[in-house]
C-alpha cells in the first residue's frame, strides 16, 4: 500500500483498536499464481508486542491450500468520505476522498479438527467471545455431533503478523482550517461511515493540539 509520510500511522494500539474495531476484513494469498480473496471476520490479538489474527475459510474454499505456505495479506478498512473542493478555503482544489486502512501481513497456519481438536475449538471458542459472548452456552449445548460436524467444515487459521502498514488519510496534508471544515461537515452527514471519518479528523485535530 502506498503511504505518503503524511497519512503513515505507525502507533501499534492505534492500529490494532482500529482492526478489531472493524473486524470484517479482506483476506487476500495467492493461489496457483492467482490472487484470491475472502472476505472473513477475523479476531486480533497481541501479546508481547506480536499482533495475531485468527479466522477459518470453508473447507469448500481453496484459498486455504496456500496456507502456510505463501505469504498472505488481510486488509482492514471501512470508514471513508469523498471529501469536496467547496470545503476547502481556497478554490483552486480538486476533489479527493478521505479513509482509513490497515495492511496486515504474514504466513497463516491451519487448524483444522482432524489435526488439532483442542485449538480448533479455541479458535471457535476466540471468535464467539470477541462477537456474541452470550451465544457461548448455546454452542455448548449444541449435541457433540453437530459442533463436530460444523467444525470439519471449515479451516481454522492463525496468522502471526510479520509487517503492518497503516494508513490514515484525514487531510493532514491541508491547512487546520481546511482540516476543521472538512470535519464539521462530515460530522453532520447522516451516513454513519461518513461521520465516522469526522470523528477520526476531529481526534486526530484534538492530538496536534496536546
Amino acid at each position: 500500500m502506498y503511504v505518503s509520510p503524511a497519512f503513515r500511522e505507525d502507533d501499534l494500539k492505534k492500529l490494532v483498536d482500529f482492526m478489531q474495531a472493524f473486524s470484517f476484513a479482506t483476506l487476500v494469498t495467492v493461489v496457483d499464481n492467482i490472487p484470491t480473496a475472502s472476505h472473513v471476520p477475523l479476531v486480533t490479538t497481541v501479546h508481547d508486542g506480536v499482533v495475531k489474527l485468527t479466522g477459518h475459510l470453508a473447507k469448500a474454499n481453496p484459498q486455504w491450500q496456500a496456507f502456510g505456505q505463501a505469504e498472505s495479506l488481510a486488509i482492514f478498512n471501512d470508514p471513508h468520505a469523498y471529501i469536496s473542493p467547496s470545503l476547502y478555503e481556497k478554490r483552486e482544489n480538486v476533489p479527493t476522498w478521505n479513509y482509513i486502512a490497515v495492511h496486515a501481513f504474514g504466513k497463516p497456519q491451519m487448524i483444522t479438527l482432524a489435526e488439532s481438536p483442542e485449538s480448533i475449538d479455541a479458535m471457535i471458542k476466540a471468535m464467539v467471545s470477541f462477537y456474541e459472548p452470550a451465544y457461548k452456552p448455546q454452542w455448548d449445548a449444541l449435541s457433540a455431533g453437530y459442533r463436530e460436524g460444523m467444525m470439519a467444515a471449515i479451516v481454522g487459521f492463525e496468522m502471526q503478523v510479520t509487517k503492518l502498514e497503516g494508513k490514515y488519510k484525514l487531510s493532514q496534508n491541508r491547512s487546520h482550517f481546511d482540516q476543521s471544515n472538512v470535519a464539521d461537515s462530515l460530522l453532520q452527514h447522516q451516513d454513519m461511515t461518513v461521520a465516522q471519518v469526522g470523528e477520526a479528523m476531529q481526534k486526530n485535530l484534538s492530538d496536534q493540539t496536546q
